[in-house]
């Protein structure tokens, strides 16, 4: 079974210790290099002196490391008090979220030796007076929850930076009437700094007729590796298929696309013979998002899920609400891709439930811990809406891709919630759990979060 996920790519946190001689040097600087022994354990990449800087010449001296690579986060150890002279400049001249990490002091009944979150709080009102952004931690040098915190905050700050460099492919138009797939090109821009590019639907099908069929062979190979024999299906319409991937991989990658909001129907099935839906499952599984229905916000939400997480995402809907066994259901015509597909149960090949035409993926999603998000634009203002929910080891719901839920709050609250709030019926599903994340990163885009559980 081919399994290429998208690789989860290291962060990049810049570090600068700050403090002042006057207290207690050698406690700080214990402090510090416990902090900096547990920073070295994170999956990422830290960028800086580890050595405590004592006034503003010294920080500026060590500007060149923070200012000569990406950064996706910007972490200053408060180890003690200082003015916010430092720290306003740091913000100033690093192009990375901030966050300000404080030690909490024992209550020793002795001298206060660090002062360090008097420190944050003095530069917190310098920050605010300057225009500039900031996150804070306050947590001891070694403590797990910290870096729990720090590594969700880089997260948070590298799709936040991702954001300013995408370009999403517009193959056709929505459909009629589906207005939850609507969108704002300069919003999209000024909001995200998101580009967009669109492509007539009869162009695009032209360049897949045209693909050498030798190209459609070898996506063949991987479609049966991944979903077995393909021998009774309708070979030309499968073939067609095959083409649809190709036509969309070299769109996506001769134009520096990171994501494709297609317009899935009815041209595929009336102008070209064949369904585009296994085609984009392969296209989400390269990482590459593929939204159905022409929807960029949906595109652009699995986008967001798969770079918070490092694995593909899938752009469902929502069909079925149990409120009496508070189970739900996720479903689409069959674009998940391959690495969702619980390994106990049937994987195949299929032909679309309406227009039996190939090539879908079959299967029930498998069980685990998901994370659910939408960058919706319901009641005319854009917003992130997060969830949590347990996918339930089942059978297929329906046929193509679908996995049965129990969320973390009833199922007819959630529901209660999604109509009363009018949200779009595509939403974003990625495996674990990666809403501290993706708060973190509302906050940064100064979006309102709509908690769904």
């Amino acid at each position: 079974m081919i399994n290429a996920t998208p690789g989860s790519r290291r962060l990049s946190i810049g570090v600068v210790a700050i403090g002042r001689p006057t207290f207690d040097v050698p406690y700080a600087e214990s402090l510090l290099a416990t902090a900096m022994t547990a920073l070295e354990g994170l999956d990422a990449d830290i960028v800086g002196s580890p050595e405590l800087q004592f006034d503003a010449d010294a920080v500026r001296a060590n500007l060149g490391a923070l200012t000569g690579r990406p950064l996706d986060l910007l972490l200053v150890l408060q180890v003690t008090f200082t003015d916010a002279t430092m720290t306003v400049e740091l913000a100033k001249s690093v192009d990375a979220p901030m966050v300000l990490w404080s030690f909490p002091e024992p209550r020793s009944g002795g001298r206060l030796r660090l002062n360090g979150f008097c420190g944050i709080n003095l530069a917190a009102h310098a920050l605010g007076k300057a225009g500039q952004s900031f996150d804070y931690v306050h947590r001891e040098a070694d403590s797990p929850e910290a870096l729990d915190e720090i590594m969700a905050l880089a997260r948070a700050g590298y799709v936040k930076r991702r954001l300013t460099q995408t370009r999403i492919g517009v193959i056709g138009e929505h459909p009629a009437g589906f207005d939850t797939c609507s969108y704002d090109m300069e919003e999209l821009r000024s909001r995200f700094g998101v580009e967009t590019q669109t492509l007539p639907i009869g162009d695009f099908i032209g360049s897949a007729a045209a693909v050498d069929d030798a190209k459609a062979d070898a996506v063949r190979a991987r479609a049966a590796d991944d979903l077995g024999s393909l021998d009774d299906l309708d070979q030309d319409s499968l073939q067609k298929s095959m083409k649809v991937y190709v036509a969309l991989r070299g769109l996506a990658d001769e134009e520096n696309l990171q994501a494709l909001a297609v317009r899935c129907w009815p041209e595929f099935f009336t102008d070209f013979g064949c369904a585009a839906c296994g085609p984009m499952a392969f296209m989400n599984q390269d990482g590459t998002p593929c939204g159905c229905e022409a929807d960029v916000f949906g595109a652009l939400s699995s986008l967001v899920l798969q770079w918070t997480a490092g694995e593909p995402a899938f752009n469902t809907d929502l069909v079925d609400v149990n409120v009496e066994d508070d189970t739900a259901v996720f479903w689409h015509c069959g674009q998940a891709p391959i690495s969702m597909a619980d390994p106990e149960g049937p994987i195949g090949p299929a032909i679309h439930s309406n227009r039996k035409l190939p090539l879908l993926n079959e299967f029930a999603l498998k069980p685990g811990r998901v994370t659910l998000a939408r960058l919706t634009q319901a009641k005319n203002e854009i917003r992130l809406v997060l969830g949590g929910a347990e996918i339930l080891r089942a059978p297929p719901s329906f046929s193509g891709t679908s996995g049965v839920v129990r969320f973390d709050k009833p199922a007819g609250e959630v529901l209660e919630r999604i109509m009363r709030e009018g949200l779009e019926h595509h939403t974003g599903l990625v495996y674990g759990e990666h809403r501290p994340a993706l708060r973190r990163l509302a906050a940064m885009l100064d979006l309102p979060v709509i908690e769904l559980t």
